[in-house]
């Protein structure tokens, strides 16, 4: 019995020693498994990046003929002649006050939006919703193109950029879902301390809810400022007639082909670049609003 029972103790010593090994091996496996997956992504995100650094450096031969990654010389002057031929400094310029208008205009419309759906019941607000997440998921394109530039006729803005500012801050949907999650995070009972003391539902949403909702605002309007920033089609069907309106994405692409119709990919690059400078300020000024959001949800 005795050396029974010892061999039962030995045989369950020895499965217990063998549990953490495997429980070791398993999380080494994993933690291997998921920085593989974090290098490839890195990979992914970082290589069209380096391309286009690469490609700015080049000259037009290089970018024909292919080759090596690396330029044999460095052209720092392709951002010179790109910013010369793109007439950068007013292609910025209209850019800049389209992105800073839609996103003020955005986070202005999908806060109160969000505000009143969150903390009022009223008749048709279960369609307005549902209105919203369609326009999330469905993609009309350029099918809307010639109704939205005959409204802007109408009330004479197609010669302008409030046209285009008009009709994105107009697509807010995923703006409107987003700080609605953040509303739902702020406790009603403000509102009601508010309200007994004499604040009206306006008031309280601009002096008290609004500055509560900050890290919201940072996150949506960085997404609305991209956006923004990014968009082609619009200012492109709108400034047709007046140049001088182009935002920085029609004027990089008319740098595609030169005055002689010889391809310029290596000065597109080159202002491609410089053209996300300014997304990378952006990001920088929002970055503590990040921090903010990260911090608050893994509080407590």
């Amino acid at each position: 019995m005795n050396e029974q029972a010892l061999s039962q103790q030995s045989g369950r010593n020895r499965k217990s020693r063998a549990r953490p090994v495997s429980g070791r091996a398993g999380r080494i496996v994993g933690r291997t498994l998921m920085w593989l997956f974090l290098l490839a992504t890195a990979i992914l995100t970082l290589f069209p990046l380096m391309m286009t650094l690469s490609g700015s450096l080049k000259t037009g031969a290089e970018m024909m003929t292919g080759g090596s990654l690396l330029p044999a010389k460095l052209q720092f002057g392709n951002y010179g002649e790109a910013w010369k031929q793109a007439n950068f400094a007013r292609y910025t310029w209209n850019s800049a006050f389209v992105s800073i208008m839609v996103t003020a205009g955005t986070l202005l419309v999908a806060s109160m939006a969000a505000y009143v759906v969150d903390r009022r019941d009223f008749p048709g607000k279960s369609l307005y919703v549902a209105v919203q997440a369609s326009m999330m998921f469905i993609s009309v394109g350029a099918i809307v193109l010639r109704p939205q530039f005959d409204l802007m006729v109408a009330l004479h803005l197609n010669t302008t950029l409030w046209g285009v500012i008009l009709i994105l801050i107009s697509a807010h949907s995923s703006t409107f879902f987003m700080l609605q999650g953040f509303f739902k995070a702020i406790p009603r009972e403000l509102d009601e301390a508010a309200m007994v003391d004499g604040s009206g539902f306006i008031r309280t949403f601009f002096r008290i809810i609004l500055p509560l909702l900050t890290p919201g605002l940072g996150v949506a309007g960085l997404f609305a400022f991209r956006h923004a920033w990014n968009e082609y089609i619009l200012p492109l069907v709108f400034t047709m007639t007046n140049p001088q309106l182009q935002t920085l994405t029609v004027g990089l692409a008319n740098l595609r082909y030169g005055s002689s119709a010889a391809m310029q990919i290596h000065l597109m690059m080159a202002g491609a670049c410089m053209s996300i400078l300014p997304m990378l300020l952006a990001y920088i000024v929002a970055n503590k609003t990040f921090i903010q959001v990260t911090a608050g949800s893994v509080k407590g």
